[in-house]
Order: C-alpha cells, then sequence, then structure tokens
C-alpha cells in the first residue's frame, strides 16, 4: 500500500529550475508591451501626447483611454454579500482599464506601449508626454474623513465607500458602562505589498479562427482568472483558455485580474500577434493590490473578578483608489464571524469602514482582515492583564469558551463548528514554558538584552468562496496514468503531492503514475472556487478522497472480471482485489492498465462536495530579545499550537503554518508600505526601502497539533494557510509591548522598526 511521501514532490522540479511560470512562456512572433504610469497622486490629465512614443523604434501600437473607447473594456465589479448601517450599499466607482480624465495613484496605467522587444516598449512607453494637472492627494485616514476633505468620486461622499455594523451596540456600551475596569485600544496594522517570488506577467495570444484567447499568467484558480476576463473583455468564458502555470507565490493578490491582463488581451487580437509583458518588481510594488491599511480602535469591560463583559471594535480599512474584489467583503465579513475570539461575553459589537485615498487598491492579502480582527482582541485582553495585575494565560483561562459549547453561535450569528481552547492554553503553556520565563528574562538583562513574551488566543474561519460546491475529476489517459483535475491553482500549498498521497493512499496506485492537473482548460468542465481562504485543502481533499473511494467502489466489478469470479468473492485491501480465501489477485496498477487506451477509462470519476466552511483556532507563544542598544529585535522562541482538525500531511501543514507566521512576524517587525502624506508618493517602493523577513528573525519554533476534526466536510480537516499569519500577528506584537512595557514604555505601535524601537526605548515616544 502507498505511504505518504516525505517531502514535497514539485519542489525536485521547482528548486532545479524545471519550473515554467508565466515569464517563462514565449511564442513565435510575439511582441512586447509596457506601460506609462502615473507619477503624480491625485491629478486632472489636460492631455496625453503620444507620438513621440508611436515614432520611436520598433513600436508597433500605443494605446491610450480615448483609443479604447468603442473596445467595451470594463473593470471587475467588487463583490458586497451583505447591506451595511442603515442598509447601506457598497459605493463602486469606476475604475477605467486605462486612465481617462484623472490619476488617483502612483503607478496607475495611462497607456500601454507594444513593441517588437522589451526594451524598446519601455524605452518607448517613457516618451509618452502626460500633461496633469495636480490635486491635493488623499493620504491616510485622517485626511480622507476629515470634514474638509478633498472627495475622490462626487459618489462617494466623505470617501467613505461602505459603513457596516454588526453586534449590538446598545448592550455592548451597556455592560461596559458598569464595568468595573475598561481597557482601551488603537492600533495600527500597517500597508503591506504582497512581494511574491514571482513579479506578475502574461503571455496572451488571439486564434482568430477559433475566437478564443489562450494566456499564460499566475493566477490562484484559472477559471476564476477566466470569468474573470471574459467580464471584462465582454466574451463569453468558453472564448478564454488560461493554460497551467507555476505560481511563485500569491498571497490574495493572484485571484482577480488586473487592467494589464485585459489590455494585453486585446492588443494581441487588435495586432494580431502574441504580445507579452512583465513585471518590474518596482511597478509590482506600485501596483499589485496591497494588503491590511487598517487602524482598529477597541474596548474590553471586565467586572471585578476579571470576567470579559463586552468588546467594542472601531474600525478604518484604507480601499485604495479603487476597490478589488474582495478587499472590502473581506476585510468586513472576517472581523464580523470572528466576533469575540475565544472569550464568552454578554454583548459584542463592531463598526468597519471603507475609506477610499489616493493609494494603491487593497485586497485579500494573506489572512485579509483576520488578524487584524484577533490583534485587536488579544492586545485588549493584555492590556486588561497588566491593568489588573494578572497573568496573561490566567486572565484568558477565566474566559474561554469551552468545547462543550460548541457548535457555538457567536453574537453576531457566525456559527463555529468545533475548537477546544482550553486544551490549546494548557498544551501551550507547557510547551512554552511559560512560567519559566522570569528566569529567561533575568538571563536576557545580563547580557543587556530587554526580554519579553506574549501570548494569543484565536479562532478564524475558512472555506466557503462563493460558491455552492467543488468538483474534482480523476480520469485515465492513455497510458493509464491518473489525471486529477481541480479548480484551485497551486502557490507554493504542495498540491502535487498532498492529493498524489490521499489518492493513491485509498487506491494503491503507484504515486509515480499519478499527475495533478490544477486548473487545466483542457480536462473536464468543473465547478470550484480558486485557492482562496484556505478552502482547498478540506474542499478537493474531501473530494478526491470520495473520488478514489468510488473508483475502488467501480473497479471492483473489473477485477472479479479479471479474476472470474463473482464480485461477491473479490475484496480489496492494500491496493489489491482478492478472491476471498484464494491466492488469486490483481493490483489497481494493473487493472488500470488492462482498460489503458479506451476512450472512457470505466475507473474515470467525477466526485463532488459542497464549499463548506470550518473554524481553525490556535493558541502561540512568542518571547522576543530587543538590543537597547540598537533597536535590533529578534524572535528567540515561538511556540504555536494549532487546531487544523484532520491533518491531511503534517509536514506541509506545518510549513503552511510556520509561513504564515514569519509572514505576520514580518509585518510585525518592519514592513510597511508607506506613502509620503503630502506628495502620494511610495516611499518603499523596492527591498532597499521595504523590509522583508529573514530566517534569522525566527531563532526556534516549534509547532504541535491539538486537532479538533470538523463536522463540516468530509475528512474533518480546517484551513492551515492563514493560520500561522492569523495567530502570529497578535502573538509577536503583545511579546513586543510586553517587552516595552517592562522597560517603562506603555504606547506602541507598529511596525516595530529597530529605529522605532531604539526611539522608544530612549525617549519613551516612538512617534518622535
Amino acid at each position: 500500500m502507498a505511504t505518504t511521501t516525505l517531502g514535497r514532490r514539485e519542489d525536485q522540479r521547482l528548486v532545479t529550475g524545471k519550473g515554467r511560470y508565466s515569464a517563462d512562456f514565449n511564442l513565435p512572433g510575439q511582441l512586447y508591451a509596457s506601460f506609462c504610469r502615473a507619477d503624480h497622486a491625485h491629478a486632472v490629465i489636460r492631455g496625453i501626447d503620444k507620438s513621440a512614443a508611436e515614432q520611436s523604434p520598433g513600436v508597433v501600437a500605443v494605446y491610450i483611454a480615448a483609443d479604447l473607447a468603442a473596445a467595451g473594456l470594463s473593470s471587475m465589479v467588487p463583490h458586497m454579500p451583505f447591506p451595511g448601517r442603515g442598509g447601506m450599499k457598497l459605493l463602486v466607482p469606476e475604475r477605467p482599464i486605462l486612465a481617462r480624465d484623472r490619476v488617483r495613484f502612483v503607478g496607475e496605467e495611462v497607456a500601454m506601449v507594444v513593441a517588437e522587444t522589451a526594451h524598446q516598449a519601455a524605452d518607448a512607453a517613457e516618451l509618452v508626454d502626460v500633461d496633469y494637472e495636480d490635486l491635493p492627494p488623499v493620504i491616510g485616514f485622517a485626511r480622507a474623513l476629515a470634514s474638509d476633505a478633498e472627495i475622490l468620486y462626487p459618489s462617494i461622499p466623505g470617501n467613505v465607500c461602505f459603513d457596516a455594523e454588526y453586534g449590538d451596540d446598545a448592550k455592548a456600551k451597556a455592560a461596559i458602562a458598569r464595568a468595573a475596569h475598561v481597557v482601551r485600544v488603537t492600533i495600527d496594522s500597517p500597508r503591506v505589498a504582497p512581494t511574491p517570488m514571482e513579479p506578475r506577467a502574461l503571455l496572451a495570444v488571439y486564434d482568430a479562427e477559433k475566437s478564443v484567447y489562450d494566456i499564460y499568467c499566475g493566477n490562484q484558480g484559472g477559471y476564476a482568472m477566466r470569468d474573470g476576463l471574459a467580464l471584462m473583455l465582454g466574451v463569453p468564458a468558453s472564448a478564454i483558455k488560461v493554460q497551467m502555470v507555476d505560481v511563485g507565490g500569491a498571497f490574495g493578490a493572484r485571484t482577480q485580474p488586473f487592467p494589464e491582463n485585459a489590455l494585453v488581451m486585446y492588443a494581441a487580437k487588435a495586432l494580431g500577434r502574441p504580445v507579452k509583458w512583465q513585471s518590474t518588481r518596482s511597478e509590482d510594488f506600485l501596483t499589485d493590490f496591497h494588503g491590511r491599511a487598517i487602524e482598529v480602535s477597541g474596548e474590553l469591560g471586565l467586572d471585578a473578578n476579571g470576567k470579559f463583559l463586552a468588546f467594542r471594535t472601531d474600525w478604518l480599512c484604507d480601499s485604495g483608489a479603487y476597490l478589488s474584489t474582495a478587499g472590502a467583503m473581506t476585510n468586513t465579513s472576517n472581523g464580523m464571524s470572528m466576533c469575540s475570539g475565544a472569550y464568552e461575553v454578554e454583548a459584542f459589537y463592531g463598526r468597519q469602514r471603507q475609506v477610499m485615498t489616493n493609494t494603491a487598491p487593497t485586497s485579500a492579502f494573506r489572512g485579509a482582515g483576520r488578524p487584524e480582527a484577533a490583534l485587536i482582541i488579544e492586545r485588549l485582553v493584555d492590556e486588561a492583564a497588566a491593568k489588573l495585575g494578572l497573568d496573561p494565560i490566567e486572565l484568558r483561562k477565566r474566559n474561554l469558551i469551552t468545547r462543550d459549547k460548541f457548535p457555538y453561535k457567536t453574537l453576531t450569528n457566525t456559527l463555529w463548528d468545533s475548537a477546544d481552547f482550553p486544551a490549546l492554553v494548557d498544551r501551550v503553556e507547557k510547551e512554552s514554558d511559560w512560567h519559566g520565563f522570569p528566569a529567561r528574562y533575568a538571563e536576557a538583562a545580563s547580557r543587556g538584552k530587554l526580554r519579553g513574551i506574549g501570548v494569543a488566543v484565536f479562532i478564524e474561519p475558512s472555506g466557503g468562496g462563493g460558491i455552492p460546491k467543488d468538483q474534482l475529476a480523476i480520469q485515465f489517459d492513455a497510458k493509464g496514468v491518473a489525471q486529477l483535475y481541480l479548480a484551485a491553482t497551486a502557490s507554493g500549498q504542495g498540491y502535487e503531492t498532498v492529493f498524489v498521497d490521499i489518492v493513491s493512499r485509498i487506491t494503491g496506485i503507484d504515486p509515480d503514475r499519478i499527475r495533478v492537473r490544477a486548473s487545466d482548460p483542457n480536462g473536464p468542465a468543473l465547478m470550484g472556487a480558486a485557492a482562496i481562504g484556505s478552502r482547498t485543502g478540506m474542499t478537493a481533499g474531501s473530494g478526491f478522497t470520495l473520488a478514489a473511494e468510488e473508483i475502488v467502489k467501480k473497479g471492483l466489478a473489473l477485477a472479479a472480471e479479471a479474476l472470474e469470479a463473482s464480485p461477491l468473492d473479490v475484496e480489496f485491501r492494500d491496493g489489491r482485489y482478492v478472491v476471498k480465501g484464494t491466492d488469486k489477485t490483481v493490483t489497481m496498477d494493473k487493472l488500470v492498465e488492462r482498460h489503458a487506451g479506451s476512450a472512457t477509462h470505466p475507473l474515470d470519476t467525477i466526485a463532488e462536495v459542497p464549499a463548506a466552511r470550518a473554524f481553525p483556532s490556535g493558541a502561540h507563544v512568542a518571547e522576543i530579545e530587543i538590543d537597547a542598544d540598537t533597536g535590533a529585535a529578534e524572535i528567540i522562541a515561538y511556540t504555536a499550537v494549532d487546531d487544523i482538525g484532520t491533518v491531511i500531511n503534517h509536514q506541509l501543514a506545518e510549513g503552511q503554518l510556520h509561513g504564515g507566521i514569519v509572514n505576520s512576524a514580518g509585518h510585525v517587525f518592519g514592513e510597511d508600505c508607506h506613502y509620503d502624506s503630502e506628495s502620494g508618493q511610495m516611499l518603499a517602493g523596492s527591498f532597499m526601502d521595504y523590509v522583508m523577513p529573514h530566517a534569522d528573525l525566527v531563532r526556534r519554533m516549534q509547532a504541535f497539533d491539538c486537532g479538533v476534526p470538523s463536522p463540516n466536510n468530509y475528512l474533518g480537516a480546517k484551513g492551515a494557510g492563514e493560520s500561522g499569519a492569523v495567530g502570529g500577528l497578535p502573538t509577536c506584537m503583545n511579546a513586543v509591548v510586553d517587552a516595552l512595557r517592562r522597560a517603562g514604555v506603555d504606547q506602541f505601535d507598529m511596525p516595530a522598526t529597530p529605529g522605532r524601537l531604539w526611539a522608544a526605548l530612549n525617549r519613551g515616544d516612538e512617534k518622535k
């Protein structure tokens, strides 16, 4: 019987340079595109002179908005499945495919140049002359919400495109009013850039005879990308084939198509030749959908015994100059679904406003509002522990929702499937040696280091995806190789390992005779969502499990025929069909081979699973050290105890959790994609200015599984891709604040860069 693989099968291909990413594809006779982008954050376009660019060597075409007036191109429409306060609907500004009468953020597309070579296209793009009349840029919440603020769109009064609330405001206020203790916190979660390994790229070709586009571009789901592009181009989805590519990181920014995608496809059709575009790293910094950019204020009321009475939270979310399809929705819905976190309270209220500014649009970056929802709750709990002089873990234990209350309906009407918060906290308390911290603090002090410890407990949603079901297919090719088809595209999750293992373990098919075909446009037509919301392992994993079990059932009749026995006398075990009481046997591999080459293989199977949701949870502890002389900080130890339900592959799950934790640790200790408040120019547009986490940021990390299977899917699994990021943000930040509090610093906010930490320690005010 097949066993689970150690490591990832795809790694051998990817680390030896045999992967094929978007930029690796080329076609004969292809042209190259480059973009003239706005270098003003907010300005009226008084005119565009493209004549010099058109006359530049090698240039085939130059497009501005006026050239596309009759093309019927449009932008994606944002999604908001519920009304806001007072029935408010999401106010959606138009985003022209190319800037038309004004620009609204630095990097916005103004013109596209197509030339014979990439260098010729880039040189010509520099020659497009745009006459701008500057307008005041709106950067930051204070300026956007000021009474005299510049209004970005007449249709969006006050620059607030959506205002939502959930819970019971009056009840929460009343509970806090009678509380013996009240703590208040305001936190910043700075804007971050996705910065995947692979910058954006696209190759498009149009087949005039078939009226079909073929495109090669990084995506989180080929069908989702296809459907989005079909809307942008005004063509049926069947007219677009998104070819399979490897994806070098996504983090939420590779689901929705960007304007460049539709423009390159338009040029390929108009010019009758393939067109390729490769983003530069600087362009990606400017134009990739950013994440975070959130400010949250909150308050927590407690009784005299430390019992939590109520939480209130007030969110400001920077949507940027235009709306992505998912940004406003995920920021609002995920905060709502997480409610008061792991704690039982009498009342909860949350308000979230989505604010327009002259910055790049934001979207569902890894965690999509969930890290901030955990951060505000856990920061409030730590502040309460400090105010009451209680151990932070002890205070949490007094208020945790117990396992016997699951499934648990929150005060915002979300039904959580399963969790055991007390078990998570007990385990992390033990594994982190929480109570041994004073000795470690003293030892660090003897070396001139300032040590801090932080804990966070959280629960977060995974799954869903906006579709009713997912379909997964297993089909056998002419050589008898099993092809596993699904709608989501991998960007580091290990599909070629985990799904192969599932099918091989159940059917006994040799893993070397199984291939994963993620988002294959030439495969069967399937319904399914992209790789979003940490959903694919539990949905596709459940689907492939069902499909593999069905193959075993189907194979029974075929085996009986091959063994010349009654199906009632044949049983399946360890990858073989055996006639009971005899030594007559046939392997599944042999059975597959006997029917290979048939027009339709009798074992071909399609399975369907509902688009279920689950709620992973965890308890994490971090210990950090800060050098007071330099402000340099590092995570000395990180302990994660997580409930991701049934673990399909422990090594891959641990890798996902580690990646998410470091993702958020990087956010806490440096990542800050910030703009100049006066000019609107980005001040962190390269890796010289934007601090990425390095391997030495975390000295030691250990992860432990403490799972409660989810009843909501066939495997009992819960999402793993974002849990680390959700837990990592509050855990690391609580450790930073603890270290500073021990040195007499009461207020601090992200990012915890050396300069800001040094200033806080040496002047007591990190804002100076």
